[in-house]
């Protein structure tokens, strides 16, 4: 194969003359954050991204520091309008981790390397997990078919829990609460009877909790599964979060919570359970501060982590180096890695 060059290399990725990974929206430089610990991206779009190939978002999120991305698989989208089934999917995804570890290698070759956590873990092309499920959007269309799409997902080598599934009673969702409640316990024994952790999408409607209140009563009914839940994209407060801890769910902190005005959010950050917390980027959307107002990618995890763990330290004096070593600790052990 050809050789890269660097000026090919450096147009590529995007990278900063210096190698630096990131531009703001005015496409000034923005320093990468030194990640601590490995960097956990436990959910996040893969196959969604605009003028950004996914073996770049890999090579480049390598390169920030992650080692784990749990990217979610809808049988009633990707199945239908992108690959028409399973093995075209997963050859697909191997061909771009395959083309990240190209990528990674010219990198090498120019200086530019992951960081070295000193930890025999995979690298990033070989940590892309998958989680698969009917978004609450695609409440309506669990027929056999896509069931038996489900289930093949579900037991491939990479899968690794049943989401996004859940509940969205926002402005973009005209399915009735009680399509969606069905779909949604429907997939939770699903979740069950695979052993495997959910992912949860919960939206609730204009001024209320309809969507975190009715989320609630159906996990008590049903049980949280075994191996485990996440609440991902968590953009509620403490009260609304207390439930779900007291339940034993995960809560995954996202780009919003970095914003000015989320001092909700992060009101629940600080009072979540450590073992219970979180990072994702839920990209292509809602990258963090500094770089709010791009296309979110898997390597923004890296400047979530920062200032998450900053808030940390100084709302309840948990060191840093502690805070990054939960956020990827709590991430194995939620998806058995």
């Amino acid at each position: 194969m050809r050789r890269i060059t660097r000026e090919e290399l450096f147009q590529t990725l995007g990278l900063c003359e210096d190698g630096s990974l990131f531009h703001d929206k005015k496409g000034r430089p923005v320093a990468t954050p030194v990640p601590l610990a490995p960097l956990a991206d436990s959910h996040g779009h893969l196959t969604c991204f605009k003028g950004l190939d996914a073996s770049v978002a890999l090579c480049r999120a390598a390169l920030a520091g992650v080692r784990l991305m749990v990217v979610p698989i809808d049988p009633t989208e990707d199945l239908s309008h992108r690959w028409q089934s399973v093995p075209a999917l997963m050859s697909w995804l191997e061909r771009e981790r395959e083309r990240a570890r190209e990528l990674l290698d010219a990198c090498a070759e120019e200086g530019l390397v992951p960081p070295d956590f000193g930890e025999d873990i995979p690298s990033l092309p070989d940590g892309v997990r998958l989680v698969a499920g009917v978004h609450p959007y695609g409440a309506h269309l669990l027929s056999p078919e896509v069931m038996g799409c489900l289930d093949s997902l579900l037991d491939h080598p990479l899968c690794v829990g049943v989401g996004e599934i859940g509940l969205d009673f926002g402005p973009y969702s005209e399915l009735p609460s009680d399509v969606q409640e069905r779909a949604f316990r429907q997939q939770l024994r699903i979740a069950h009877e695979h052993g495997l952790p959910v992912e949860l999408h919960i939206r609730d409607g204009q001024d209320n909790t309809a969507g975190h209140d009715l989320a609630a009563r159906v996990l008590q009914e049903e049980g949280v599964p075994g191996r485990g839940c996440d609440l991902h994209c968590f953009t509620q407060g403490p009260e609304v979060m207390a439930p779900f801890v007291e339940l034993g769910c995960h809560i995954a902190f996202g780009g919003a919570a970095t914003f000015g005005r989320s001092d909700d959010i992060r009101g629940a950050l600080a009072q979540c359970p450590q073992d219970l917390l979180l990072l994702e980027t839920d990209c292509p959307y809602m990258a963090p501060v500094p770089l709010r107002g791009r296309q979110c990618e898997p390597a923004m995890v890296s400047h979530t982590a920062s200032l998450l763990a900053d808030h940390l330290w100084r709302e309840t004096q948990r060191p840093l180096e502690r805070s990054y070593a939960t956020f990827w600790e709590n991430a194995r052990r939620l998806f058995s890695l």
